[in-house]
């Protein structure tokens, strides 16, 4: 059964963090591709005038008062979809690099797969930007730990272009990881017997201004990421012992 033969309440989360130069692009392609469905955009405590810009585009938009992070504005609009009631939460960030018109193959494989979230992986199909060659590695360090923890292939842990259920919106309304939360999410959900799938989709470069990810940044998030996917994993496996 294809997603567009349902009648579903989607939501789409777009979390920003000073995108004012680029926001009102992003909500305006993401409602040509996907005019079926409600948008919130989160603002993480823009220093610049991304709330302006996202009032300007007619959207439901969430003023966070100082910033708290990725992990933050997310959970802050699953509390939101949670609270409306939404069948199905989309993530798209405000960057402009995830493409909606992939929206439709997401929601559509999420739906006949009968998984709990469904992934858009840049890897799949190695179509559009790929990425740098230093990410790439650290991107697939993470996929093959997270695959073999789990179970589930994972080829593109990093994205924040997710498709989610009912039954994950409702947990990642209740839990959802602060710093940097992409991988440790799939970990989360498989640690409650959710199901995550990927789709092929195709990534942009980042039109305007920069990823707040420096090399720096970037070796703590790898440090940080993989020994809480340990932590999480041997709390699963100290529970199961319990039961």
């Amino acid at each position: 059964m294809s997603f567009s033969s349902l009648n579903l309440k989607v939501l789409i989360i777009v979390p920003a963090y000073n995108e004012a130069e680029q926001i009102q692009r992003v909500v305006n392609n993401i409602r040509s591709h996907a005019p079926y469905a409600d948008i919130v955009v989160v603002n993480d405590g823009s220093g610049d005038d991304t709330l302006e810009q996202a009032l300007l585009t007619g959207a439901t938009v969430l003023n966070l008062p100082y910033n708290l992070g990725i992990g933050g504005a997310v959970q802050t609009g699953y509390l939101h979809a949670m609270n409306g009631h939404y069948d199905i939460a989309v993530q798209i960030d405000g960057d402009g690099q995830h493409d909606p018109a992939d929206l439709p193959q997401l929601l559509s494989d999420l739906i006949d797969s009968g998984a709990d979230m469904a992934i858009g992986s840049r890897f799949l199909d190695k179509a559009g930007y790929q990425s740098t060659r230093m990410r790439q590695i650290g991107i697939r360090f993470l996929s093959m730990l997270v695959s073999g923890l789990t179970g589930h292939k994972a080829t593109d842990t990093t994205s924040g272009f997710r498709v989610c259920g009912h039954r994950a919106i409702s947990l990642f309304a209740e839990r959802y990881p602060t710093d940097y939360p992409e991988v440790e999410s799939l970990i989360l959900l498989n640690n409650h017997g959710l199901r995550f799938i990927e789709t092929p989709v195709t990534m942009r470069r980042r039109a305007f201004g920069k990823s707040s990810i420096t090399a720096l940044k970037s070796m703590y998030y790898m440090i940080k990421v993989t020994l809480a996917i340990f932590l999480s994993h041997s709390w699963k496996a100290g529970r199961e012992q319990l039961s």
